[in-house]
Order: C-alpha cells, then sequence, then structure tokens
C-alpha cells in the first residue's frame, strides 16, 4: 500500500518559519521526484517546489523562490519544505506527490504539473497570520 504523509503544518506569524516533511511508504522512496504543491481556498492548486531522485537538483516555483528550501533523506524516506519568511499569502494546504524519476536531467519540465504525479497525499494545513 503506497502512502505519502505530510506533516509539519501550523499556525504562524508572518515573517516565521515552518518546516514541512513528507514520507513515502510503499514503494521504493530513491527512485522517485517528490513535488510540493499548494492550494489556497477559492484557487487551483499550484507548484511549489520539486527535488530529483537523489536530491541533487531542485526546482523551485514563483512562490517559492528565494524564502523555501527544499531538500531530502533518502535513509529517512523523506523530504522536507523549509519555509522562512512566511507571508500570509502563503496560506494554503500543502500537498506532497510523488513521481518516478524516468527522465534524467529534463526532470524538472515535468515536476510542474499536476497529472505527472501518480501518488498524493493528504494535505498539511499552514496558515500565516498577519
Amino acid at each position: 500500500q503506497v502512502q505519502l504523509v505530510e506533516s509539519g503544518g501550523g499556525l504562524v506569524q508572518a515573517g516565521d518559519s515552518l518546516q514541512l516533511s513528507c514520507t513515502l511508504s510503499g514503494r521504493t522512496f530513491s527512485r522517485y521526484v517528490i513535488g510540493w504543491f499548494r492550494q489556497a481556498p477559492g484557487k487551483e492548486r499550484e507548484f511549489v517546489s520539486a527535488i530529483n531522485s537523489s536530491g541533487g537538483s531542485e526546482y523551485y516555483g514563483d512562490p517559492a523562490k528565494g524564502r523555501f528550501t527544499i531538500s531530502r533523506d533518502n535513509a529517512k524516506n523523506t523530504v522536507y519544505l523549509q519555509m522562512n519568511r512566511l507571508k500570509p499569502e502563503d496560506t494554503a494546504v500543502y500537498y506532497c506527490a510523488a513521481d518516478r524519476d524516468l527522465y534524467g536531467a529534463s526532470w524538472y519540465l515535468r515536476s510542474t504539473s499536476l497529472h505527472e504525479y501518480d501518488y498524493w497525499g493528504q494535505g498539511t494545513q499552514v496558515t500565516v497570520s498577519s
């Protein structure tokens, strides 16, 4: 049984930091690209960041550039999203997703599309107060 589980969400103030975690079970974690997406009320789910299977390459969407850092520990089957200088507009449910890493150096071109991912977590709420 494949399971993706996010954790680390919560209520913080603007300017604070949070670290989200995503764990994958039921599959060989080190074979998967892991992406983070978020969805605010009334908005479409948007790409935040992704990391390739080895952890050697990262990709960031506009919401994350300069403030968020993605990393992974394959020994712990976990991907992290460190979010700094949080803003109220970062308020959303954050989801992680997994996609087989089959495309070499061009992996990131697919990583922004919801439809490329095979597995999704249930989401974790991040709320940033002003």
